[in-house]
């Protein structure tokens, strides 16, 4: 079960809700998922105007828990006011904090992300702070006591996967809130080896909703997360440098 802060979760797949090809090929994906948590970006909803077209509509939204997160701030003062909004909508108090430093890598701000992650804790919210796979960052955003970490795999949307599978696990084992994985999965080969390494879940969303068959992929990584966080769970074999015959070679009779 995953855990962040006051909510509980069978799931430990995070999906986005952006860029699907149509709203009917979305929900058909969100739903064979089964993820529990959609993340949406706040400045993308209407959420004050009902008679605009919502990226939700299609959603049985009592079934989930929604993530609004603050992409597009670029600083601390914009993220506050974006998770702010969400709240008022009366959506949810959980926000995904995403501040931006560079435009050209869409890697985030760790000044800015740590001042947006203080203040809103000081404002009662559940914070998920997005960062980079920075070991000393995540240590100091679970300090001010973000309920989870959101260490980016690789950049956003760019399908490379882990990159730096060390820092990511020196910062799962150090850390003791939920560490989800967040930007850069491309496949699901990357979202089990992030379950193997110890992360609690995975967020992502360009990885199905520009797959030539999202429904597909969103079931694919629903498996890949699960066989991942069972194969943690069970422990894999040391790696050996020779091999080792793997049946017994002692009482079998040569004739």
């Amino acid at each position: 079960m995953l855990k962040i802060g006051n909510y509980s979760f069978q799931s430990r797949l995070l999906l986005g809700t952006g860029k699907y090809p149509n709203f009917d090929v979305q929900k058909q994906a969100v739903e064979v998922s089964e993820a529990e948590i959609l993340t949406f970006t706040v400045r993308r909803m209407n959420i004050f105007e009902p008679s605009q077209p919502n990226f939700l509509e299609k959603l049985d939204l009592e079934k989930y828990t929604l993530l609004p997160n603050t992409a597009g701030a670029k600083t601390a003062e914009e993220a506050v006011r974006h998770a702010k909004l969400a709240k008022a909508s009366g959506l949810c108090d959980m926000v995904k904090v995403e501040v931006i430093g560079c435009d050209k890598t869409l890697l985030p701000d760790p000044v800015e992300t740590l001042k947006a992650t203080e203040e809103l804790l000081k404002e009662g919210f559940t914070v998920l702070p997005y960062t980079s796979d920075d070991v000393v960052l995540a240590r100091k955003l679970e300090e001010l006591g973000a309920h989870a970490i959101m260490p980016g795999a690789s950049p956003i949307g760019s399908g490379q996967g882990i990159i730096n599978p060390l820092n990511l696990s020196f910062i799962i084992e150090q850390s003791n809130v939920p560490v989800i994985v967040d930007a850069g999965i491309g496949s699901p080969a990357d979202a089990a080896y992030a379950m193997e390494l110890g992360a609690d879940g995975v967020l992502l969303n360009t990885a199905v909703s520009a797959a030539e068959n999202p429904v597909k992929m969103a079931e694919a990584m629903k498996l890949a997360i699960e066989a991942g966080r069972l194969g943690f769970e069970a422990g894999r074999i040391p790696k050996k440098r020779y091999a080792k015959a793997s049946s017994p070679a002692e009482g079998v009779s040569i004739g």
